[in-house]
């Protein structure tokens, strides 16, 4: 493979405190970073344009998204995404689902594809929650099917946290397997169940982890064999993340991202990734530590 497709807007930054825990830079920082690396011939940069407001009401409630948009959400509605709801965030929430469902299509024309945001997996179908206003993975999990471009899809969530909003909306969805992989001591606090729920101790290390994830793969591959995966990133797995209580490495980070990646190519399985969560206060730390995936990217294709 010559160029790995990533998908990026200049629109991804997001306006907030600086004293907030999330930080509203780093997508632009990572998108710096990338063009710095000693791999950048290998990645091919795509604009991501905004979603159709119609597709958005197959994962989401229409009076939720009409308020969204009109940004007349409730005081209590505000304060579980906890972000500014400005025009920029609004503007940001469409073009990041088209970001990860035109990912996905490359992944299927190419075989692997990245986002360079991406991972919203809190938002519910009538609320945001957690940082996530939509959700990028379960819209473009079930648009994947609608549009009769595949059958099954399996959303692979590595982020820290558990994806309960991607859970809540995609339960009981013929084609959907959601595995996720989080520490079972953190955020949200009330865990749904999907397909596949692996819950890890806090401080767990990079070997034994890795080896949790070893383990994920085989019990997938029992029971379900997806036409692509929506593989969510997160690296707030580090041990020095803001919102973690995982130990992992750098290297460990790495590590994880190309036994995910070498696993589903070894098997022809097309991969299409997002960033999801990684915090810290300093966006040039946040964005190299983003920057692993697109790394393992171009080490395994």
């Amino acid at each position: 493979m010559t160029q790995i497709p990533i998908l990026y807007n200049d629109a991804y930054d997001i306006n907030v405190p600086v004293s907030h825990r999330f930080n509203g830079t780093k997508f632009s920082k990572l998108a710096s970073q990338l063009k710095q690396t000693d791999f950048h011939q290998r990645l091919y940069f795509y604009q991501s344009s905004p979603v159709r407001y119609r597709d958005v009401l197959r994962t989401h409630a229409v009076d939720y998204v009409q308020r969204v948009v009109e940004r007349t959400l409730s005081q209590e509605e505000v304060r579980q995404i906890n972000l500014p709801i400005d025009s920029q965030l609004v503007k940001r929430s469409f073009l990041a689902l088209n970001g990860t469902f035109t990912t996905a299509l490359k992944a299927l024309e190419e075989g692997v594809a990245c986002h360079t945001a991406g991972g919203t997996h809190h938002a519910h179908y009538t609320n945001g929650l957690g940082f996530c206003v939509f959700n990028d993975l379960a819209f473009t999990a079930l648009n994947l099917i609608e549009h009769g471009l595949v059958k099954k899809v399996l959303i692979l969530d590595l982020d820290v946290h558990q994806g309960d909003g991607t859970i809540d909306i995609c339960d009981g969805k013929k084609g959907i397997y959601t595995c996720s992989l989080h520490c079972e001591q953190n955020f949200p606090f009330q865990k749904r169940q999907g397909t596949l729920d692996v819950a890890l101790d806090s401080h767990l290390e990079d070997t034994a982890y890795l080896n949790k994830l070893h383990n994920t793969f085989k019990d997938i591959s029992k029971d379900f064999t997806p036409d692509i995966v929506l593989y969510d990133a997160g690296v707030d797995v580090f041990r020095g993340d803001q919102l973690g209580y995982l130990d992992l490495t750098l290297e460990g980070i790495l590590t994880r991202d190309c036994a995910v990646l070498e696993y589903f190519k070894n098997h022809n399985i097309p991969i299409a990734t997002v960033i999801g969560g990684g915090y810290s206060p300093c966006d040039t730390d946040i964005a190299r530590r983003h920057l692993s995936i697109f790394r393992a990217a171009t080490d395994v294709f």
